[in-house]
């Protein structure tokens, strides 16, 4: 096995780590948070870092055994719409000062994935290999937009929330 091959099945096995991370975060904040909505956002969620997880180990597989990807198969058609609608109900709105769960989570699903982001975006920026950048271009398409959604949410929150719970400096 070349150095090249060596270089990313460990790219493939920290996106890989990283994806389980996101899936069990998701799986846990869908039977965590009491919003309804919420529940199925997460869930959703989960289920897109898990669908991930099991592309890059059949890459995984495939380089292992053939020593190249095995792109015959896409990631899927296109990323998922995450940042189109609201991640939570209105209702939490009205019981905002109780959200802290909700907003920890949406703080946390920010973070984990912009660190996707730029863990992909570099994988496919440090790649010769068209394929494997294709591969790497479209997994930072996937995270950002989770992150847009993230973002999005949070912003809208973040006032009533800071207001309701006497964050906000006098």
């Amino acid at each position: 096995m070349d150095n090249t091959q060596e270089k990313i099945l460990a790219a493939l096995r920290s996106a890989m780590e990283a994806e389980m991370t996101g899936y069990h975060f998701y799986s846990n904040a869908a039977q965590t948070t009491e919003d309804p909505q919420g529940k199925a956002t997460f869930q959703r969620l989960a289920e897109e870092e898990l669908l991930h997880f099991n592309y890059l180990k059949k890459q995984y597989g495939s380089i292992l055994k053939t020593g190249a990807f095995d792109l015959s198969a896409p990631l899927a058609a296109d990323p998922p719409d995450a940042a189109s609608g609201p991640i939570f109900s209105p209702q939490l709105r009205a019981r905002i000062k109780q959200s802290h769960f909700e907003i920890s989570a949406l703080s946390i699903g920010m973070q984990l994935e912009l660190n996707a982001v730029n863990f992909y975006r570099k994988c496919a920026a440090e790649s010769d290999n068209p394929e494997v950048k294709k591969l790497f271009q479209q997994l930072t398409e996937w995270e950002q937009g989770h992150y847009d959604g993230f973002a999005r949410e949070l912003d809208e929150l973040k006032e009533d929330y800071w207001q309701a719970n006497n964050f906000v400096p006098m």
